[in-house]
This record gives C-alpha cells, sequence and structure tokens, in this order.
C-alpha cells in the first residue's frame, strides 16, 4: 500500500514548499514526490494519468452502470480495481453523482478511501450553462455574463466562491474557466461559454477566474483549474461531441485571436490546459485532432513555455475517436504531449494499452514519469494529498452560504445589457406583466420576480401558443418576450413580431446567445446571456428600474440589425 509512503511524501514536501500566490511561479518538482513516483510500478503510475466516470451516488451503491463499464458494482470498488488518478463527477440520468451537498461530499470521502494515492475530484463547474452542481449551491452566470460586465473583480470572486463550494464538498479540480475565444456567433458548443468574442477581453477575464479558483499554494478552499479547449475552439460552427471540427487558423491568426487567454492563464498560474478536439490543418496538416498532435501542442509546451499539466477533452467523445482505435488514442495522447486523459470509454483497455506501449518500446518509462511527477506535483501544490477528506458535517454551512448567494445577485446584477431602449425603466412597476417565449423555468422566475403571469412557449412556439400569449397580452400592461436562437426558430420570430403587433409595450430578452438581438427590431432588447433564476431576477430589476443596465456586449453581433463589440445603453 501506497498510503504511508504519500503520508511521509507530503510531511517531508510541506517543509519545502512556500506558501505562494497562484500568480507566483510554483517551485520545482520536490523530492518526495520523485520519490512517490520511484515507489510505484508502471500499472499504477500509468494509472495515475487516467480520470474516469463513475456511475452512483454514494461510494458503496451498486450500479449496473458500473458492471458494465468496469465489471465491479460500486464506485469505490472501481477506484480501488484501477487506482485512477481522478475521477469526474457528472449530473446527467446515466452518470448522475450528484444530488446534494452532504451527499456529493460523502461520496469523495468514500472514493478517496478506495485510493492508494489522493483522487482529483473533478467536475465542470464553469457556471451559466455548464453547471453541474445546482441549488444550493451558489449559482452564478456563465462567462459570456461576467464578459459583459467588464468586471474582472466579479469574475474572480465568482471562481473562489465556487472553489471554495466545491473544496467543501470533496472536489478539487474543476475544469473551468473556458478560455475560447467566441469568434463564430454559429458556433453550437461554446457560444455563452466564452467570455468574448475580443481575445483581449477573453485573457483579462481567465487570468482573473484562474486567480479566484486556485488562490494560493495548498490552500484548503481552492481547487486546481483547468483552462479550455486549447488551441481554441472559438472558430468553430460544429460540435466536437459529434463530429470533428475543422478551424482554419494560420498559426499567425491563432496568435493574435486564440493565444491570448491561454497565455493570461499560464501567467495566472493556471494548473493544467484542456485540449480541443478540433483540427487545424495549417498548424497541423496531418488532420490529426488537437489532443493528439505533437504539432499543435508543441505550440502550448514550446511557444507558449507551458510546463503544467495538459489533459484531454473526453476521450468518449466523436471528436477523437473518428481517426483512431480506443486503444490506439491514449498512446496518440501521451506521445503528443498529454499528461491526464479524461474518460477513456474502455478505462481497462486504456490502461493496458498504455502499458503495453511502454513494454513494447513505443514509449519510455522516462514519458510516463514526466506525466506523473507533474500530475502528482498539481495533486501536492493543490493540497489534494495532504488534504483529501472533507468535513461532512460542515459542508451544509459552506455550500450556498447566505454571503455567498448576496455576493452572486450583486455579480448579476452587473450582468445584464441593454442593446436597444424606447420605454426602460418602466414608469412604475407593472400590474399585470405577462412573460411568455423561451423556457419554462425562466419565464416562471421573470413572472414571479415582476408579480406577473408567466406563458411560455417553448424553443418552437405552436399557432395555438401564439394566439394564447396574444390573448393573454391583451389584458397586460407589458409584455416581456424571452428568446434562445431566435435566426434558427422562425417560430419564435413570430411570436415576437405577433406581440409586437398588438400595441402593447413589448420588452424582449435574448437569455442565452445575443445574436438574437440582431434578427427583430423589437423597440427594447436586453440580453443576460445566461437563463438561470438569478439572471432573471436581474432583468426585472433593470425593467423596474432598481438596478441600471451596466453590460455591454462582450460580441459583435452580425445580421439584420448589427450591433458592435462593446454596445450598450443605459440610463
Amino acid at each position: 500500500m501506497l498510503r504511508p509512503l504519500v503520508a511521509a511524501a507530503v510531511v517531508a514536501a510541506s517543509f519545502a514548499v512556500p506558501t505562494a500566490t497562484a500568480q507566483e511561479q510554483p517551485p520545482p518538482p520536490q523530492p518526495a514526490v520523485t520519490a512517490l513516483v520511484r515507489g510505484m510500478s508502471l500499472e499504477h503510475k500509468v494509472a495515475q494519468l487516467f480520470v474516469t466516470h463513475l456511475n452512483g451516488q454514494a461510494a458503496d451503491e451498486v450500479h449496473p452502470g458500473n458492471q458494465r463499464d468496469f465489471g465491479v458494482g460500486t464506485p469505490a470498488e472501481v477506484v480501488a480495481k484501477y487506482q485512477p488518478g481522478g475521477v469526474i463527477y457528472f449530473n446527467n440520468s446515466s452518470r448522475d453523482n450528484i444530488d446534494t451537498p452532504r451527499q456529493i461530499a460523502a461520496l469523495s470521502n468514500g472514493l478517496q478511501r478506495a485510493g492508494r494515492i489522493p483522487l482529483a475530484v473533478s467536475t465542470d463547474q464553469e457556471m451559466g450553462l455548464v453547471t453541474r452542481i445546482g441549488a444550493p449551491a451558489t449559482q452564478f452566470p456563465g462567462n459570456m455574463a461576467l464578459g459583459a460586465s467588464r468586471r474582472t473583480q466579479d469574475a474572480e470572486q465568482a471562481a473562489a466562491i465556487t472553489a471554495r463550494e466545491l473544496r467543501a464538498m470533496g472536489i478539487n479540480q474543476n475544469f473551468a474557466p473556458d478560455a475560447d475565444v467566441n469568434s463564430n456567433p454559429a458556433n453550437p458548443v461554446i457560444g455563452v461559454r466564452s467570455y468574448s468574442g475580443d481575445p483581449n477581453l477573453a485573457a483579462e477575464m481567465t487570468a482573473a477566474q484562474v486567480r479566484g479558483y486556485q488562490q494560493r499554494f495548498l490552500s484548503p478552499t481552492a481547487v486546481s483549474a483547468a483552462a479550455k479547449h486549447f488551441p481554441g475552439h472559438g472558430d468553430t460552427d460544429e460540435d466536437s461531441h459529434t463530429t470533428l471540427p475543422r478551424v482554419d487558423r494560420t498559426v499567425e491568426q491563432w496568435r493574435e485571436l486564440d493565444a491570448p487567454p491561454f497565455r493570461a492563464a499560464i501567467a495566472a498560474g493556471v494548473d493544467s490546459i484542456m485540449t480541443a478536439h478540433i483540427r487545424v490543418p495549417r498548424i497541423d496538416p496531418s488532420g490529426e485532432p488537437a489532443t493528439l498532435s505533437k504539432p499543435a501542442l508543441d505550440l502550448l509546451r514550446r511557444e507558449l513555455g507551458y510546463d503544467g499539466v495538459v489533459i484531454t477533452d473526453s476521450l468518449a467523445m466523436a471528436g477523437v475517436r473518428q481517426l483512431h482505435s480506443d486503444a490506439e488514442i491514449p498512446v496518440l495522447a501521451l506521445k503528443a504531449g498529454v499528461d491526464q486523459l479524461l474518460m477513456p470509454v474502455d478505462l481497462g483497455l486504456a490502461i493496458d494499452s498504455v502499458v503495453a506501449a511502454v513494454r513494447s518500446g513505443e514509449l519510455t518509462e522516462q514519458r510516463i514519469d514526466q506525466s506523473v511527477l507533474r500530475v502528482l506535483r498539481m495533486k501536492f501544490l493543490r493540497g489534494m494529498l495532504t488534504s483529501p477528506y472533507v468535513d461532512e458535517d460542515k459542508v451544509d454551512s459552506s455550500v450556498g452560504a447566505p454571503e455567498n448567494v448576496a455576493a452572486a445577485k450583486a455579480i448579476t446584477d452587473h450582468t445584464v445589457t441593454a442593446v436597444r431602449n424606447e420605454a426602460l425603466p418602466l414608469p412604475t412597476k407593472p400590474t399585470a406583466a405577462l412573460v411568455t417565449g423561451w423556457g419554462e423555468t425562466s419565464t416562471r422566475a421573470l413572472a414571479e420576480a415582476l408579480g406577473g403571469t408567466a406563458l411560455p412557449t417553448g424553443s418552437t412556439p405552436t399557432e395555438a401558443q401564439i394566439a394564447a400569449a396574444v390573448q393573454g397580452a391583451g389584458s397586460a400592461d407589458v409584455v416581456v418576450v424571452l428568446t434562445n436562437g431566435l435566426s434558427a426558430q422562425p417560430a419564435q420570430q413570430t411570436l415576437l413580431t405577433r406581440l409586437l403587433a398588438t400595441g402593447k409595450p413589448v420588452i424582449a430578452v435574448a437569455v442565452q446567445n445575443p445574436y438574437d438581438v440582431a434578427h427583430t427590431a423589437a423597440p427594447n432588447w436586453l440580453a443576460t446571456y445566461s437563463h438561470g433564476v438569478g439572471s432573471m431576477e436581474s432583468v426585472a430589476k433593470v425593467i423596474t428600474g432598481e438596478v441600471k443596465p451596466n453590460g455591454k456586449l462582450p460580441v459583435a453581433v452580425p445580421g439584420p440589425t448589427p450591433y458592435p463589440f462593446g454596445h450598450g445603453v443605459s440610463w
């Protein structure tokens, strides 16, 4: 068992590592960590490079998904069998690991007890659109909303609060922030996950969130951050979950448009950088996805001078599986320069393939040691080795604490953008507001905040729903219409046009991508970049004049009625 060796190593190392801020240069790998690697078998070293999914909400829960995927029953047995370096939590129906904060903390502790070396316990808590852990955890708007605020202090505070709550639940690695520059309005997978279409604004916000997540070395309230998706997923019109997108950037264009946020993340001391499953032929003519491309990762290692952990995006995604088998992919990723391998389809096959590649000479054991040292160094510097367990009795008072929720409300109030305005703020609070359009939760949250009536119509309103909304407008003193994907949904445009024709005051609100505002000339257009309850409460405050719309467009909006980057009106 390696637990005693781990304990001795980290105690020795604790005398050698000074407390430092995330911006400071970390110390070189500690001799104790090197000694730890020397005491590991090849199989155990290889396993440390993998981060796997699990099925179930308790460490000892027998789940059929674990039998199917791993040949054992419980999450703890998966960890005991394979000894991976990390695990990742999800909140979907097939791999649902998330229920309550206390449950998550208990799951984390149970998994840590099953590991010989403490685990990196991870999730994707980007905020906004990609949020794995909902309320009572404190909820923030996503990156583009923060970019609209232009307030780096808000971005840093949101990340620090998120880190503190994640760590209380035993999660010590967050796959955030998204450092992509969303330069393509048709991007189906990034969009509002990006701070901006401007590389400099995206860079400032990325650095701020890295500082917030990581705080200082060995902090018990920090998490390891991962800037993603290198070399940049912002100029695609395809989704790497379902295909292998192509990006036609030259190296010079990449340096100007996509590299700045990653440079900023590195300067802020980011622990890891996640690769993208995209092909960039002008960087690597072979057509390999960046995850498997040495020329692409050489830009990161050599040109940007990054020597931290490089982690793949999920190896179960179609974007990385189109050219090679599941056995070949992890070997090729390591040869390209990757360190951590996220979510292989078959964990046992992936580990065996890498071990076999070392035995055959395709990979050297020194190459494996290089990546293991990076991973263990990250674990030590973020306190994963020294403090793997959490206090389950304290988690409920830490997660969603009143001061955190108050901070989130204030931050969200800074994000709303008024793109066009003829009637706001309303002179008096409406007495009969009708809130209709996209999103049942969003329409109901905004209607409650305004004291009005909700009539959700979904993404593709039917003629009957449109007629009902028009009829409801007859008795309303103001109509608020929520949109999401307006240009691709003619029925949403019809709903808005028909409501404008009633002559009632109409306020249109783009609740996700701001590109909606170019497609219908409504007299009052607001953009929230996020459809969470908090964003709906903030937009209600803007409508009634309780707060001013301080946001500015963080992207240029093309279309029939275009708006430039930085546009926004206030009062």
